[in-house]
C-alpha cells in the first residue's frame, strides 16, 4: 500500500468503527476506489489497525474502566454470544465474508431499521450503561451476534439492543463502545495469529505503516466517538439510518453495473 492508501484507510475505519454504519461496507467502498489489492498484509492492516480505535474507548472512558468488576463481567457475558456463535458457524460467515452484494442489503435493510428505532424504543428508563442488569448485558451480547453478518454493523446491533433494554441512546451507545473493547482485541489477536501462522512477515515499511495507521485511527476516532454522542442524544439515528441506505445503494449499484468489489 502508498502512503495515501494507509491514511484514507485509518481515517475510514476510525470515522466509522463506533457508528452504526458498518465500517466494512465504507472498507469496500474505500479500496474499491483506490484499487487497493486485498493481499495478505491489506487484510491484516484493515483489521490490526482497530488497536488504535481501541485504545480511543480506553482513553475517551478510562473512569469507567476503574470503577468495578461488575463492569467488566458484563462486558465478558456480553461478548460470550458473539463469540460461541462466531466459533460454530465460521465456515458460513467466511462464506458471507466473500459476497459484496450481502453487505449492501444488510446495510440497506439496517437503515430502515434506524429510520424508525427512536420511535419503537422512545421511552427509556436508564441513563447509565452501568446500572444494567447481567441479564441485560447477556441480551445485548445476542444482538451483537446479527453483526457477524457482514454489513450488519456490531455497532448498530448493539446499540438497539440496548435500547431494548430501556436504555437511553447515550447509555447504549457507549455501552457498545465498551464492548467493542474485548471483542476487536481479540479480533485483532487471531488475525495477527493467523497472518503469522501463515509464514507471512512484516518488513520495516509494513510495521510502519501498521504504526501511522493504528495513530491515526486513534485521533480519528477520539474526535468521532465524541461527535457521534452529541449528534445521536440530540437527534436521534434517522440521519445514519439515511447513510446507510445510500452507502447500501452505492454498493448495490457498483455491482449491478458490473464493478468487481473485494471485501478485506
Amino acid at each position: 500500500m502508498t502512503l495515501f492508501e494507509v491514511i484514507v484507510l485509518a481515517i475510514v475505519e476510525g470515522l466509522t468503527e463506533f457508528l452504526p454504519v458498518s465500517s466494512t461496507g465504507h472498507m469496500i467502498i474505500a479500496t474499491a476506489l483506490m484499487g487497493v489489492s486485498p493481499t495478505p498484509f491489506v487484510k491484516l492492516f484493515t483489521i490490526a489497525i482497530q488497536l488504535g480505535t481501541i485504545l480511543s474507548v480506553l482513553v475517551l472512558y478510562y473512569r469507567r474502566f476503574l470503577r468495578s468488576l461488575s463492569f467488566y463481567y458484563k462486558l465478558v457475558l456480553a461478548a460470550i454470544p458473539a463469540s460461541i456463535f462466531g466459533v460454530l458457524f465460521s465456515d458460513e460467515i467466511d462464506g458471507l465474508l466473500e459476497s459484496p452484494l450481502v453487505v449492501g442489503i444488510t446495510l440497506v435493510l439496517g437503515g430502515v431499521v434506524l429510520l424508525f428505532v427512536d420511535r419503537w424504543f422512545n421511552r427509556p428508563s436508564i441513563d447509565d450503561s452501568d446500572d444494567i442488569s447481567y441479564w441485560q448485558a447477556l441480551k445485548i451480547g445476542f444482538f451483537q451476534c446479527l453483526a457477524l453478518i457482514p454489513g450488519t454493523s456490531r455497532s448498530a446491533s448493539t446499540i438497539v439492543g440496548g435500547m431494548t433494554q430501556n436504555l437511553t441512546r447515550k447509555a447504549a451507545a457507549e455501552f457498545s463502545f465498551f464492548l467493542a473493547v474485548p471483542m476487536m482485541f481479540g479480533a485483532t489477536l487471531l488475525k495477527l495469529k493467523g497472518y503469522f501462522d501463515d509464514g507471512n512477515g512484516l518488513s520495516t515499511i509494513e510495521i510502519n505503516q501498521l504504526i501511522i495507521g493504528n495513530v491515526i485511527g486513534f485521533i480519528v476516532a477520539i474526535i468521532a466517538i465524541k461527535s457521534f454522542i452529541g449528534v445521536v442524544s440530540k437527534y436521534g439515528f434517522k440521519a445514519f439510518g439515511w447513510y446507510r441506505i445510500i452507502v447500501g445503494g452505492v454498493i448495490l449499484i457498483m455491482l449491478m453495473s458490473g464493478h468487481s468489489l473485494q471485501i478485506l
